[in-house]
């Protein structure tokens, strides 16, 4: 089965080794049909520490590497 990789914002990087990426989605609201904008942050693995605040990145489904991070950094984004 082929891991999930999404596109977000770097919107925290104080921790060592891990960053936390806002990812976007568009929704249709179910009554008033209107598309509206909802997120949801991500902890994810970044070895390097090579990616700052601000930055768009990728990130793909990976193992657990501790309670809350299950995401991995794949590239940076477009």
């Amino acid at each position: 089965m082929p891991k999930r990789v999404l596109q977000g914002v770097v919107v925290s990087d104080k921790m060592e080794k891990t960053i936390t990426v806002r990812v976007e989605r568009r929704v249709m609201h179910p009554l008033y049909k209107k598309v509206i904008k909802r997120s949801k942050k991500y902890a994810a693995h970044d070895e390097g520490n090579a990616y700052k605040e601000g930055d768009i990145v990728s990130i793909r489904e990976c193992n657990p590497i501790s309670k809350r991070k299950r995401w991995e950094v794949v590239s940076e984004g477009s």
